[in-house]
């Protein structure tokens, strides 16, 4: 189920009823009906997949039990690591075992014969690879013994499966998400209402801006041989900022929704393209994902202590690791790589914390320097996209080639330029409108909270609008991919 979907707009008003009318007295019936909201929201895809999350939700609710009452060391580490090969062998089957498969029969072209292993023909589970960590995170951190574990199925049923992040995050822990379904809410009206503004808009970043990209970006990435350079460029500025728009849209909606039951789910984007270095880019880019691999992966190899190499070793493995749960293709290994090739000089010269505040705080405009710095960093970020973007190597290079060509300082020339250009115009508007709200869990939290009534409402309208004249037939969401 989609949430800029037809089926979720009757499905949301439904719960959110039965939430808080009929089962606000029972918090085991909220539970309950989370639960059962949640598979049918996942189910709404298809149904078969809903053994795989009942599955991981029974394994490591019942692990964490047996590690709270287990002493032995020995014991303790097999079944943590029963939970981990368990949970990446599924993700490893389902998302990576074709791809494997395919890439070795291609470096050794007679292993096929004599191995005799085929392709699978299966699907990949949508969120598999979110309610995955997500579930991994709860049985390291109970054996960590940084927090207790639940006894209560239907809790921890609700934890994993929780629908309005299920499927593309934020990628929640246990000891911020789980306590919520442990206390009984009163209904917040305010806090809904402030949800409401961030699902209106999230859908407006993905409705207006990503998906208007995405007609712009595939046209020009689906004919990269005959076109110029120059429009090359623009189709990758066409893709980072649909990537954006449909990322962080999904997120603020996710969160949006969860306000509107009383939860509050962590800030999965913080203005990333704002960023002045890249190590500040990936403080504000996908930010559950990027601290789920700092903690639970950088830091136990060491983090930024030790040797030189040890430093480049695990930034390296970080990046590419990360690269590589986004997709089975060598191109976001790639993508990982050329990050870490990003990062590496202010790891190694200790400028990576230099910026970690929120840029040009009580300013109107950035300082000529970080107006440079932000543009560098941009440059760096549209660059390595193509790469994410591309259909595989071959493509990433060809395109990043005819960008270096002489063509790139022709005019930029595609079907519908008019249109392009006023989505070009849209663009400028929502980055105006994000940097004023910079400062914010979401642009528009504050904005105009202090005009008049008629004035704020008119506002609100021309984004609701601006989502039905710009909308058209809806379209998954790029993250469901992964």
């Amino acid at each position: 189920m989609l949430f800029n979907s037809i089926e979720f707009a009757i499905f949301l008003p439904v719960v959110f009823i039965l939430y808080w009318f009929v089962t606000s007295k029972a918090l085991k019936l909220q539970n309950l009906l989370i639960v059962a909201a949640s598979y049918l929201f996942y189910g709404w895809w298809d149904w078969r997949f809903l053994s795989l999350i009942i599955f991981s939700t029974i394994l490591d609710f019942s692990i964490g039990i047996l590690l709270s009452s287990q002493q032995n060391e020995l014991k303790r580490k097999v079944l943590l690591w029963t939970s981990i090969i368990i949970n990446l062998g599924l993700l490893g089957v389902f998302k990576y075992y074709n791809w494997f498969l395919d890439s070795l029969y291609n470096v050794i072209p007679g292993l096929q014969v004599i191995a005799g292993f085929n392709s699978l023909d299966i699907l990949l589970p949508v969120g598999i690879s979110f309610y995955t960590f997500q579930t991994l995170s709860y049985t390291i951190d109970v054996y960590k013994k940084s927090m207790e574990p639940t006894k209560d199925l239907v809790e921890f049923a609700a934890f994993v499966s929780f629908f309005p992040q299920l499927v593309a995050g934020p990628i929640e822990r246990a000891n911020h998400l789980l306590p919520q379904f442990q206390i009984r809410k009163s209904f917040n009206y305010a806090y809904a209402v402030d949800g409401l503004r961030q699902i209106l808009w999230g859908l407006f970043m993905k409705v207006v801006i990503a998906d208007n990209c995405a007609g712009f970006a595939n046209q020009i990435f689906n004919n990269s041989d005959n076109l110029s350079g120059s429009t090359l460029v623009l189709g990758a500025i066409f893709f980072t900022f649909q990537i954006y728009g449909d990322f962080a849209g999904y997120s603020n909606i996710a969160i949006g929704t969860s306000k509107l039951f009383g939860f509050d789910l962590m800030q999965n984007f913080n203005y990333p393209y704002f960023s002045r270095d890249i190590a500040e880019f990936w403080r504000r880019w996908h930010i559950s994902l990027s601290t789920w691999f700092r903690d639970y992966l950088y830091i136990p190899l060491g983090g930024s202590r030790g040797s030189k190499w040890e430093k480049v070793r695990n930034i390296f493995i970080i990046f590419i690791v990360s690269g590589f749960w986004h997709g089975a293709n060598w191109t976001f290994i790639v993508w990982g790589a050329l990050n870490a090739l990003y990062f590496l000089p202010l790891l190694l010269t200790n400028a990576n914390r230099t910026h970690v505040g929120e840029i040009a705080k009580g300013k109107t405009l950035p300082s000529a320097k970080e107006f440079l710095l932000i543009l560098f960093t941009f440059g760096l970020t549209v660059f390595a996209w193509i790469f994410f973007r591309a259909e595989n190597l071959n493509h990433a290079i060809t395109y990043i080639g005819k960008i270096l060509s002489m063509s790139l300082f022709e005019i930029p020339r595609f079907n519908d330029m008019r249109n392009a250009l006023i989505l070009i115009l849209i663009v400028a508007i929502f980055l105006i409108i994000e940097w004023n709200g910079r400062g914010e869990r979401y642009s528009i939290s504050n904005l105009g909270l202090k005009w008049k009534k008629p004035t704020r409402y008119f506002f609100y309208y021309c984004i609701i609008g601006a989502i039905f004249w710009f909308g058209g037939k809806e379209q998954q969401f790029i993250y469901f991919q992964f």
